[in-house]
């Protein structure tokens, strides 16, 4: 998540605000910003290309798996 999205979920967040509350909008919305950041520096989270990359390393480490256990069906078949 970026700064623009943080940014944006802060102000949405200060905007849902009751008529009451929206004099304190801008300390609220700073505060909802500290609140946001801190919680996703919190969580374990990688980059789509990250992920995308260890997707692709999944895909071809199955494949490979795939292709070993063949193999050994079929030398087990020709042992017998």
């Amino acid at each position: 998540m970026n700064d623009n999205s943080i940014e944006g979920l802060a102000k949405k967040l200060a905007d849902s605000l009751p008529g009451g509350l929206r004099s304190m909008r801008e300390d609220l919305e700073q505060n909802f910003r500290s609140v946001l950041r801190g919680g996703l520096q919190k969580l374990d989270l990688v980059t789509r290309e990250e992920f995308e990359v260890q997707e692709a390393v999944l895909a071809r480490t199955r494949e490979k798996l795939e292709a070993l256990q063949e193999r050994v069906a079929e030398l087990e078949e020709s042992s017998d």
